[in-house]
């Protein structure tokens, strides 16, 4: 399958054109007139970023009366960005930080002492291991470590013209056993983690990303008018738009040949649009298949029901879950997942289905090659 590396740039940059229209240029900022129903002129300051971690590129836009005070808002947001960075990061120590690689380190040996951000961030994890009745596990990091493995050698390999290797089955389901939330040790009085089988590790990229972007938008977003944060397509909107329209997100088009995607939601006021797809961070290996980076735990292989899954609803850290889990998911069983989540919050989150037609399930729509399925709530804000 012809995919396209720079996928993740291309289709950031074009979701921001959707909101509200971005600077492309690192550390540039720009300011434009925006008329509004307020007899005030509001300028629209927009920045983009691509050091702030999470191995992604981060865009800004607000409106404002006084860019000043909305650049300052963009550099605490990048500021932020980086400490959680550096938290839920588990390849990299950092000085004077005890991260989640400290806690992975110290697997079998001792608890750890860090952060309450690392804690929160591991409450919300379980509840949706629970939801989901163990699809989401961040307990499976010997696992995932495999994959990233193979994965990154096979990239190397890929750019070389050369095809990637397949880890051995036997490591695979050696790796697949050291996992489990019995095995987890969370002390919310003394701040500290253990995990007490030495051969397992968290690894948190279905949460950690979209759980940082909701961290910024609510500490940064309370000081804002209104305007977006995107952390990679992890995106979260602040407050109505000031000219009273909606803002529009795109479902991106896997293949990145349709500038608009395939469909568009609108919607006011503040929500958060998160998408997982299997046409990044991938590679080709010997059998001339594509392998992602989305583990399905039943399988022990990456999961092949979609090209992408999007959720919408009011939380980043939420919708980054959900998109993760509901990617492993039939979409029947995806849904009851959505019913469990809001059966015990109260809370509602919607999702779009992007598959191969020859794979399709579910209710849907046919365009532009790919079958599209959305779930029942947003059939009055999604176009295609």
């Amino acid at each position: 399958m012809k995919r396209k590396i720079t996928k993740l740039l291309i289709s950031t940059l074009s979701v921001c054109t959707l909101l509200a229209g971005c600077t492309t240029k690192e550390s540039k900022n720009s300011t434009s007139n925006n008329t509004s129903n307020n007899s005030e002129t509001l300028a629209k300051y927009e920045n983009v970023s691509s050091d702030v971690g999470f191995d992604t590129i981060y865009s800004y836009m607000e409106y404002t009366t006084n860019t000043d005070s909305a650049a300052t808002h963009f550099k605490d947001s990048t500021i932020l960005l980086r400490y959680y960075n550096q938290l839920f990061d588990i390849y990299n120590d950092y000085d004077g930080i005890n991260n989640l690689k400290t806690v992975n380190d110290n697997a079998g040996i001792k608890p750890v002492k860090v952060d309450k951000p690392i804690i929160d961030m591991l409450h919300m994890a379980k509840a949706f291991y629970d939801y989901s009745n163990g699809e989401f596990d961040i307990t499976m990091g010997a696992l995932l470590k495999v994959w990233h493995k193979y994965r990154e050698e096979g990239i190397k390999l890929n750019a070389e013209k050369q095809l990637g290797n397949l880890p051995p089955e036997e490591e695979l389901t050696q790796a697949a056993g050291c996992k489990g939330w019995d095995n987890v040790v969370i002390n919310d009085e003394e701040s500290t983690v253990y995990i007490t089988q030495p051969c397992q590790s968290f690894d948190v990229g279905g949460i950690a990303k979209g759980y940082a972007t909701e961290l910024v938008a609510e500490e940064v977003g309370q000081h804002m008018q209104a305007g977006y944060f995107n952390v990679g397509r992890n995106i979260r909107t602040v407050n109505d738009k000031p000219d009273g329209n909606t803002w529009n997100v795109g479902i991106a088009d896997p293949e990145g040949a349709l500038p608009n995607g395939l469909a568009l939601i609108s919607s006011k006021g503040s929500f958060s649009f998160v998408t997982s797809g299997d046409y990044e961070r991938f590679y080709i290996a010997t059998d001339g298949n594509s392998y992602h980076h989305i583990i399905d735990p039943s399988t022990n292989y990456p999961a092949t029901h979609y090209r992408s899954v999007t959720i919408f609803t009011e939380d980043s850290g939420v919708a980054d879950c959900l998109s993760t889990t509901l990617f492993t998911l039939s979409i029947e069983d995806g849904k009851k997942v959505l019913e469990a989540y809001k059966k015990a919050t109260g809370k509602k989150a919607n999702a779009v289905w992007v598959m191969d037609p020859a794979k399709k399930q579910g209710d849907g729509k046919e365009t532009n090659g790919y079958y599209v399925v959305a779930s029942e709530g947003l059939k009055d804000i999604i176009t295609y």
